[in-house]
Formats: C-alpha cells, structure tokens, sequence
C-alpha cells in the first residue's frame, strides 16, 4: 500500500461511503443536497474579515473546509468539478483600529471607510489595509498548497457580479427587514436597513434608515446624517453593499454556494442569514458549525485584540501539517491555542504518517494525515521524536545545527542532515523555539 500513488481510484470510492471520519460525514450532507438539486459544480465558501492581521482560524476554517471538500471528491469518484471560494469581505466598513498595528493615528482617521480605502499602515507595498491582510491571507494559504479562489467583496460589488442578487434584495426587502428587526435593539431598529450606501460625498460606508425605494428603478434614498440631504443611490455598481447577514445570504444567493462552515458564534447568524436567501428564493448551504480557539487564558482568538498564536507563530516553531492536525483533530470541541500544544501536535502528525504505510484504503481514509495531505500521507523517517529533539536542544543549549546534529548522534548514529532531511526541518523548528524561549 505504501507505493499507491492517489487516493482519488477505484479502492478509495469504494471505501469511502463508509468512512465515518467527520469530513466524511459533511461532505454526504452534499452529496444528499445534490440528489435533491443536482448541479453541474459544487461551491465551497470561506469568509475572512480583512479587519485585522489574519489569524490562525482563518487558515483553521480553509483547512477544514478542504478536508471536507477532498471527502466530497471521494464520496462522488471525482466526477462533479468543485471549488473552494475564499471571500474577502473589504468594503466593509472600518470600525475600530487594531491595537496590533503601527500608525495608529493615521488609520483612526479613516474610521467608517471601507478598508480597500484605508491606507496600509506597514508600509507603501499595498494600495490598502485590506489589500495588505488579502495578500498576508494569501501567502499562507499558498505555501500550505490549497486549492482555492480568492474573491474581494470590493471587486465584486463594483463590477457588477452580484448586481442581480443586490436588485433581488431590494424586491424582498420588507421580507428582509421581518427576519432581522425582532433581532434588533427598539434604537437600532430605527437605523436598520439591509443596504449600506456609500456616501458619494465622503466615501463612508453609512449605517442609515432608507426612506424610499423603488424597485422598477433599482434605487434607495436616505438621510445624509451630516447635511440632512435627501441622496437616491443606485444598489448596483457599488454605491453600496449589504449589512452582514444580508450580505452572507447576498452571496450565498448570488454565486450558488453548497457549503460553508463557520464558528459557534455565528449560529444565530446563520439562522438568520438562511432565512433570507430563503426569501431571496436560494437555498441555505450546508454547514458545520465548530468551536472557537482560545488563547492560553480561555478567551477567543481576535483579529482586532492579536491574542493568542499567529500562523507565523506556529510556522516559525513547526510544520504546517501539524498546524494542519491541530485543525483537523474534533472541529467541535473549544482547544486552547497556545504554545505548548506544538509539540504534541508534531509528534502525532508523523505518528499517524507513519501508521500509514501498512494501513488498508478504508483504514487510511480514517487517518488524520490523508485529510492533511488530501492525498496518500508522506512517509517520513523519524528516528527521534520532535519532544526529544527539544530536549535536546535545551540541554545543549544549542543555536547552531552542526551543534544539536551532534547531540542526535548520540541517539541515532546513522542519522544525518542528508539521509534524513524530514529531521534536519525539525532541528530548525527546535532552534528557532529554543532561541525565541
């Protein structure tokens, strides 16, 4: 078994409608939904909020979406076309400056704007804040090797591809507007509207009531807070974008989405935003609703805060197939998020590579590494394990890899940087955490 080159043949489809690993169990929620609708491609979305540094759930919610979506492959032999979209939301307003970034000052001044308008604090490399965190979002996803489709939320509402979805709206907004205000506050249901115009004056995103509509014409009016003008804006084009749970159901709507994950916090959201496409006339996708991260104190991970472990935390200290694991290992249990589940994390990942060799098709679409890998998971000889090579490093008080190769001798005569390469990455991982502690 160790010389098959793919998962994706006759073995595995036949193993796969009995696989019980959770991907398994998400992706037959499709292929149900299929059988029902059937359609020539299926969509898979992930969103991300450029609001701040992108964060380690991020990367967690594309991972896991993968998984599922490499299950789908098997589950239906690889004949129906899939793809994953990663949506960015950057028109969305700019609401609080992150206490983790520079020129804090500067980007206050830019409060209401949409983030493709605030500049890019870091320096003059991108054209915005947003434009920045997309292309951080990216780098990651990309080193990792996903399969993906990133869509901008600013590219999309300006060129028109969610035009008819946005026209779709205004027809059913008074059905909009029964499903969200019992949500709301007696205050903000006075401000309340699905649309968000883009103040033609300023350029701010506006949390404002609209006072006329006209659907024949595709127009809103409202209230210019600030000169008390009346302003009629087209709600196509880009003059403005939806509210959040009406732009999640705008998209699922608009682009045909079959399904998307999203954390705990987000149940009401997705009640709510369902409920919408419904009376858009769409269909809810399926979904998997998983718990948060939190840091090492219990609290949730936060792209504003910049608390707990960054990717580039994890990916300094170890390989992203143990970030990979740690993702993967029970979507609805709430895990702690810090630096000492490394470790663990490392070693179990090659435990189960290695536990792949001698395994059967059924058993390997069990094992967390061939979601990980979203293929036949590599072999890798390890003659130390990774909690070891860290003791070592410790005691050596090394900062030079000559200097703990040496210390491995000891353990593994035979071993060497070229004969076993899969551990020489390890004793970069283990100095860069020896020197960082």
């Amino acid at each position: 078994m160790a010389n098959t080159p793919t998962i994706f043949d006759a073995e595995f489809f036949a193993n796969a409608a009995s696989a019980r690993a959770w991907p398994f169990e998400e992706a037959k929620k499709i292929v149900k939904r299929l059988e029902k609708s059937p359609k020539e491609e299926v969509l898979f979305q992930t969103g991300y909020g450029p609001s701040g540094l992108p964060h380690i759930g991020t990367f967690g919610e594309v991972a896991r979406t993968s998984m599922v979506r490499t299950a789908f492959r098997l589950l239906t032999e690889d004949k129906i076309p899939s793809r994953i979209i990663c949506f960015s939301d950057d028109m969305d307003g700019f609401r609080k400056v992150p206490a983790n970034v520079p020129n804090q000052e500067l980007m206050a001044e830019y409060l209401g704007m949409p983030l493709t308008k605030v500049p890019d604090p870091f320096s003059d490399e991108y054209p915005s804040f947003a434009h920045h965190n997309n292309a951080r979002l990216q780098k990651f996803l990309d080193d990792f090797g996903f399969e993906y489709e990133f869509v901008s939320s600013t590219d999309y509402y300006t060129s028109g591809v969610l035009d008819k979805a946005l026209l779709r709206m205004l027809e059913v907004y008074d059905d909009v507007m029964k499903v969200i205000l019992p949500t709301l506050g007696e205050e903000r249901q006075k401000t309340y509207s699905p649309f968000l115009p883009l103040c033609p004056r300023t350029g701010k995103v506006l949390q404002v009531p609209m006072i006329a509509r006209d659907v024949e014409a595709g127009t809103v009016t409202y209230v210019d807070p600030e000169t008390s003008e009346e302003v009629t804006v087209s709600v196509t084009g880009g003059a403005v974008k939806c509210q959040w749970k009406a732009d999640w159901a705008l998209r699922w709507y608009a682009l045909g989405i079959d399904y998307e994950m999203s954390g705990k916090d987000l149940i009401d959201s997705v009640r709510l935003s369902s409920r919408i496409v419904r009376a858009m006339g769409g269909t809810p996708p399926e979904s998997l609703s998983y718990e948060l991260f939190l840091d090492e104190k219990g609290q949730k991970i936060s792209k504003s805060k910049g608390n707990g472990l960054s990717m580039e935390d994890w990916l300094t200290y170890a390989s992203p197939e143990s970030l990979a694991l740690f993702m993967y290992q029970k979507p609805k249990t709430a895990k702690k998020l810090y630096f000492d589940v490394i470790p663990k994390a490392v070693d179990e990942f090659y435990a189960f590579s290695k536990s792949a060799e001698k395994q059967t098709p059924a058993e390997l679409l069990e094992n967390p590494a061939t979601h990980i890998a979203g293929e036949f998971p590599p072999a890798h000889e390890l003659p130390i394990s990774f909690a070891l090579l860290l003791n070592l490093v410790s005691a050596a008080n090394a900062e030079d890899s000559d200097v703990l190769w040496g210390f491995i001798s000891r353990y593994a005569p035979d071993a060497t940087p070229e004969t076993h390469p899969e551990l020489d990455r390890l004793v970069g991982y283990a100095i860069a955490i020896s020197m960082t502690l």
